[in-house]
C-alpha cells in the first residue's frame, strides 16, 4: 500500500469574547489593520469579519498568525 499524506484533525472550541479580544489588541498596536492583515496573508475585509464575530470558526493556524502579528497571547488551546 502506497504511503498516503498525513490527515489533518483540527477542533473547535467556543472562545467568548475572543473577536473583542483581537479588536482591542489590534486597536493597541501601532500597525495599521491593513499592514496586519497582510501580514497574515488575509483580507482587511476578513480581518473586519473576524473582529465582528462573523467569522464562527477561526482556523487556529490563522488565530495563531493574528497572536504572531499583535505580539500576544489569546490561551486558545485544544481541549481548554
Amino acid at each position: 500500500m502506497a504511503a498516503t499524506a498525513p490527515m489533518k484533525v483540527g477542533f473547535e472550541i467556543d472562545y467568548p469574547g475572543l473577536d473583542q479580544r483581537i479588536r482591542d489588541a489590534r486597536k493597541n498596536s501601532d500597525r495599521s489593520i491593513t499592514q496586519l492583515a497582510a501580514d497574515i496573508d488575509i483580507s482587511v475585509a476578513n480581518w473586519y469579519a473576524i473582529e465582528q464575530g462573523r467569522i464562527k470558526v477561526l482556523p487556529i493556524a490563522t488565530l495563531r498568525k493574528i497572536e504572531e502579528v499583535l505580539g500576544v497571547d489569546f490561551g486558545v488551546q485544544p481541549g481548554s
